[in-house]
Parts: structure tokens; sequence; C-alpha cells
């Protein structure tokens, strides 16, 4: 009898259309082997072209977590995402994972959707971090202008701060590691760097790919949460993530030809 598949968490979102949150991190968990079960933190009116409006959920999210304690035995993971919760449910529903204990944790803090509507400015970012990562136990994988953001940087200096300004607040305020992204950084290569309080590592450089997509930071913290969960350590689920996105840029594609490019399912 094989072994049980790992169990991934996402505590996200929910985009009715699919091409990100909770849905996206579904597709890419199952694709690589893993159960997905999820909390929604935001309802989204939302579609391929933009959003146009981010809500509270309606249930308590802390509660249906709770309700999923039972399956949670076995090695399992959680994933952060989009959340419109306000403080004290957040701390509430943090307090639950820390109970619940996951092997694995990743945040992917978001400020907003690529396109249309807001959600955080940068002070609630700055909150919302300080309740996350006190614990110490969790990655944190932003871009540069959400790591701007929490560091309390302008946003003309998002494309030239140092790595060091961008993720030393992250890591005083606990992180463990940052997975710090480098598609909104200049040049004709991407390059992500995993740093920790011993050090900075490059992840390696690739060429930037031509286009827009939807969805990309989902699926790079699901997919290494998945990764990790089926055994890469850290970094090598990092490089294998970014790779896994790479091959499948081509492949993109607009639903009813409309919108930005979304994702298709990832072969298991």
């Amino acid at each position: 009898m094989s072994s049980p598949a790992p169990i991934a968490v996402s505590l996200a979102g929910f985009d009715p259309s699919g091409g990100a949150g909770l849905l996206l991190d579904a597709q890419v968990l199952a694709g690589l082997g893993v159960l997905p079960m999820g909390v929604p933190l935001a309802d989204t009116l939302q579609n391929g072209m933009a959003c146009m409006g981010i809500t509270a959920p309606t249930m308590d999210p802390q509660a249906r977590l709770e309700a999923l304690g039972p399956h949670l035995a076995g090695p399992w993971g959680v994933k952060l995402g989009l959340c419109a919760l306000d403080l004290p449910t957040l701390r509430r529903l943090v307090g639950t994972v820390n109970q619940l204990a996951p092997k694995v944790r990743i945040w992917d803090p978001i400020l907003a959707p690529s396109a249309g509507v807001g959600l955080h400015d940068p002070e609630g970012l700055q909150a919302m971090a300080k309740v996350v990562l006190r614990s110490g136990t969790w990655v944190a994988c932003p871009n540069r202008g959400e790591a701007a953001a929490i560091a309390g940087l302008p946003p003309d200096q998002i494309r030239t701060a140092s790595l060091e300004a961008l993720s030393k607040p992250l890591l005083d305020l606990g992180a463990r590691a940052v997975w710090l992204k480098g598609g909104h950084a200049p040049g004709a290569e991407v390059e992500d760097f995993w740093i920790t309080a011993e050090g900075t590592e490059s992840l390696g450089r690739s060429p930037r790919l031509p286009g827009e997509r939807r969805g990309t930071g989902c699926f790079l913290s699901a997919a290494w949460l998945g990764l990790r969960l089926k055994g890469l350590e850290d970094r090598a689920a990092a490089r294998e993530a970014a790779a896994l996105l790479r091959s499948r840029w081509d492949r993109a594609w607009a639903p009813g030809a409309v919108g930005r490019p979304a994702f298709l399912p990832v072969e298991a």
C-alpha cells in the first residue's frame, strides 16, 4: 500500500476565475501529488482582466481551520496568501496554525492583485508581518515591491534598494528565511535570492520571459510548499518551483481569449 499524500492547507483569497488564490494553489499542489485543503481569507470580485472588489470572508476562518485539525495528524504544510482579515482575527488564526504545528510554512505577502483594486497599504502589510512572522517558523516570499513596503522604503527605491534593506526587516520580525523574488528588479535577467541570518545565496539567473501571467506569486509559493512536502530542501524547492513556472510560461492561456493568461494545471 502506498504512503498517503502529504497535505497542504492554503489560507488565501478566493479568485472565482481560478487564475490566482485558492483555486490556483489547489491545482498546483494536486499536480505535485499533494492533497490540497483551503480556507478563504478574502472573497474577491475578480476575473482575468482585473479585481473589482475584496472583502473579508463571511465564515470564521479560525473555525474552518480548526475543523480541518483531525486531518492534519501527519506531515502537512501551510501557505498564507491574500488576507482581508482584521488583525485580531488574523492573530487568532495564526495562533491556531501554531497549535496545529505544520511542518512547513510559507507566507506570500500581497499588497494588491496585479490589476484592479488594492487591499493593503504599506502600514497594513507591516502590521500583518508582525503577527505572522513572530513565531520564527515562516519563510517569507515577497517580490521587491512587497519587501520594500514591509521595510518602509519609498516606491522610488523598489528597484534599487539593497538586498539587506529589503530582507533585514523581515528577518528582524521573525522570518526564518526570505525568498526574495527578482521579477520586479531591473534588467534582462531574473535572479531570486535566498536570505537568512547566516547569509545570502543566489538561486541562479534566468532570462526574463516576455509578457504577463496571472498568479505567478501564488504559483511559486504553492509549488515550493508542495515540493518541500515531497522531500526537497528549502533552496532546491525554490529553484524547482521557479523552473516549473518557467516550463509552463508558454502554455498559459486566457480563457475566452480575454484578460491576462493563466497557468494550465500542472501535470503529476
